[in-house]
């Protein structure tokens, strides 16, 4: 059985902040690992994804990607929105690193490269991107709700013998 599902963390361990897409995945992978191992399920940690992000998602179902991102919300909030909104919504805002998962998705399309019929983007608000930071306090206490709603899409996503592993 192929991957149905791509859970991808997102950011820079070495940036505050920038890191918690990195952690929010591993803390779920640990938390659901049989899920997480199940062949349908394809777990990704990608530190500077740029255009290997497209490679990721190609041929899965749906797609998860947990990011940090500054959009003058509270720290810690946590955004969920599908793809096709992304782009509207970093239009004031930015993607902690560089070339952003909107500017990937926005490529693709304009190539034609096949994207899962579901996307969806799963954003915590970053307050502290410094190099060598750690993460900030109200992020670090988001971290819970995150892992939480990442094992939430994951269980909408999968068959119930799959999700319930």
């Amino acid at each position: 059985m192929s991957a149905r599902v791509v859970v991808c963390g997102l950011g820079q361990t070495l940036r505050g902040d920038d890191a918690v897409g990195l952690e929010v995945v591993r803390r779920w992978q640990a938390r659901d690992r049989r899920v997480a191992a199940h062949p349908a399920v394809a777990v990704h940690l990608l530190e500077l994804p740029g255009l290997a992000l497209l490679d990721v998602l190609e041929g899965a179902s749906a797609a998860l990607l947990v990011d940090a991102v500054v959009s003058g919300a509270p720290p810690g909030t946590l955004h969920r929105l599908p793809a096709e909104r992304l782009e509207a919504f970093v239009a004031g805002a930015a993607s902690a690193h560089g070339w952003g998962v909107a500017e990937t998705l926005r490529l693709a399309r304009t190539l034609g490269r096949p994207l899962p019929p579901v996307v969806e983007v799963l954003a915590l608000e970053a307050a502290d991107l410094r190099l060598g930071a750690s993460l900030s306090p109200a992020v670090a206490a988001a971290l819970p709700a995150a892992v939480e709603a990442i094992a939430a899409w994951v269980r909408r996503h999968l068959p119930p013998e799959v999700a319930d592993a």
